[in-house]
């Protein structure tokens, strides 16, 4: 799968997407991740991507230019499966979004800034918007990471146990269960013992109740 980050903040997108199961998943050939600075697009030699909004109000607006001019380059060389923009107002990311986008090949992802882009960069362009929450980030970028790790981790051959993204929280509408590792007894407070018991069975029903449990305490609107 391959990736394209619009962005007036490159920078920000190295860490997040230079290190653990990104990396592993880009060096082992199954991710491409590029980085596109929307300065290099800019309208003037000093590098201007954004301009005061029309009628007014505090706040600089990404003009459509630029973009328009780093989307068509890219399409000019592939075909995308979609043009994802990172915005407050978007749809929230939720586990069935990212299973779906997961399935595509080839993504961009632009990168909001400021008050916003120009709203006819979302007609013309957009065919998701994401927002990772409701509330107000400095730029997309971080949210674009988050977009990118949870997509990742869902391609076939990432992970090492390609079963384990599927027990993840929200793969089947509920919060994972407990979990327990060595030592069995620490300091008085013991696992549960059906977990040392063996009984495949009885230990995977033990873990749905407790998905359920935990999803009423903590999710309730899950359940509905």
């Amino acid at each position: 799968m391959r990736f394209d980050i619009i962005s007036v903040q490159p920078d920000l997108l190295l860490s997040p997407l230079g290190h653990s199961i990104v990396k592993r998943a880009q060096n082992k050939g199954l991710v491409e991740i590029h980085i596109h600075d929307l300065r290099q697009f800019a309208i003037n030699k000093y590098g201007q991507v954004d301009d005061y909004a029309f009628g007014g109000g505090a706040g600089m607006v990404m003009m459509i230019e630029p973009i328009a001019k780093c989307i068509n380059n890219l399409q000019a060389e592939r075909t995308y499966d979609a043009v994802i923009y990172m915005t407050p107002d978007g749809e929230t990311l939720r586990q069935p979004l990212v299973n779906r986008l997961s399935l595509l090949q080839n993504v961009i992802i632009l990168c909001g800034h400021y008050k916003g882009v120009d709203e006819r960069v979302r007609q013309k362009y957009i065919t998701y918007e994401i927002s990772i929450g409701d509330y107000v980030l400095s730029g997309g970028e971080l949210g674009a990471a988050v977009l990118t790790d949870a997509i990742i981790r869902l391609i076939p051959g990432v992970l090492n146990d390609e079963s384990s993204a599927l027990t993840d929280s929200f793969q089947d509408g509920l919060l994972a269960p407990p979990v327990y590792t060595r030592p069995a007894d620490y300091e008085g407070m013991k696992v549960p013992d059906i977990l040392l018991s063996g009984d495949t069975p009885k230990v995977e029903q033990w873990r749905f109740e407790q998905a359920i449990a935990r999803t009423r305490q903590r999710r309730p609107d899950l359940l509905e």
